[in-house]
């Protein structure tokens, strides 16, 4: 069954309404939350325009593009940092062809930053959809693709 933006709101619309929760159930649906979808989502929740673009830009979480394949989350934490992870990145980046908050030309990836996965006894990390991959290395960086064609 095919999912229309409708579909989505419908469930989301609330007393009072939840901006936050209606972008991450439109982002859920679609991966991401297309710009030109923000009037009727105000509209749906009885705020404006603006409310809804403030919250959107607000929360790095989502995105108003549409993403890759995968999603990789290259963590630039402390813990990561004091570990070397630059290295590890620059030949991320190199590999894809793209850099940090980006797509790859190819549309397989999209690399995102974030500031903690929660693994830093084993810095440096990142995760490719739901799979952690750490105390990464540029070459174990870029074999870590290699699981997802």
């Amino acid at each position: 069954m095919l999912t229309t933006l409708d579909s989505v709101l419908d469930k989301c619309v609330s007393s009072p309404p939840n901006i936050l929760a209606t972008l991450q159930a439109v982002q859920a649906a679609f991966g991401y939350v297309a710009l030109d979808s923000v009037p009727q989502i105000a509209a749906a929740l009885g705020v404006t325009d603006s409310d809804v673009r403030g919250v959107l830009s607000f929360y790095h979480d989502l995105r108003t593009t549409k993403p890759g394949k995968h999603i990789i989350r290259f963590c630039l934490g402390d813990s990561c940092r004091a570990t070397h992870c630059e290295k590890s990145l620059a030949a991320l980046e190199k590999k894809l062809g793209c850099e940090l908050g980006e797509t790859s030309p190819n549309r397989r990836f999209t690399l995102e930053k974030v500031y903690c996965l929660g693994n830093c006894a084993l810095s440096p990390n990142m995760m490719i959809g739901e799979e952690i991959y750490s105390r990464l290395m540029p070459k174990s960086v870029t074999a870590a693709l290699e699981n997802h064609a």
